[in-house]
């Protein structure tokens, strides 16, 4: 999950927000160079929060079943993509570097979203459009 009020805070918060602030810090103070943990090769799925609380409404007023409903956009990405996809975003000019000294973690972790699917849910915002809406609402948050 990721969106608005997200944990930006790079000792604990989630890659997502933290790539952000890292290429957004680097931009602002002129660095060459991001450093991204891992090989960069393990694969994550991204859910914008707004398409988790629609899947949620969507189940409570559509599904009445024993059992759990995964809720998932349905694909992922490489977690240098991801860095690309943020460099872009912020418009950082340098270098991505990957420290395969640090842990990779699981290499993937992609839900089954099969049976909301089924009940004509979709995810609405993209990956590159969900971070663009929370990068232009917390830009001014994140200067230092």
């Amino acid at each position: 999950m990721y969106g608005p009020n997200d944990n930006y805070d790079l000792e604990n918060s989630h890659v997502l927000p933290a790539l952000i602030r890292k290429f957004h810090e680097a931009k602002i103070m002129g660095s060459n160079e991001v450093v991204v943990w891992g090989s960069g090769k393990p694969l994550r799925e991204f859910l914008h929060v707004d398409d988790l609380a629609e899947a949620c409404l969507k189940l409570m007023l559509e599904y009445n079943e024993a059992g759990f409903v995964n809720v998932g956009f349905g694909s992922d990405i490489s977690i240098f993509d991801l860095a690309m996809l943020i460099a872009d975003i912020t418009e950082f000019k340098g270098k991505i570097s990957l420290d395969e000294s640090k842990p990779d973690g699981t290499y993937r972790k992609l839900l089954d979203s099969s049976k909301l699917r089924s009940l004509g849910w979709v995810p609405k915002i993209s990956l590159k459009e969900g971070i663009q809406s929370i990068y232009q609402a917390q830009e001014m948050h994140l200067k230092r």
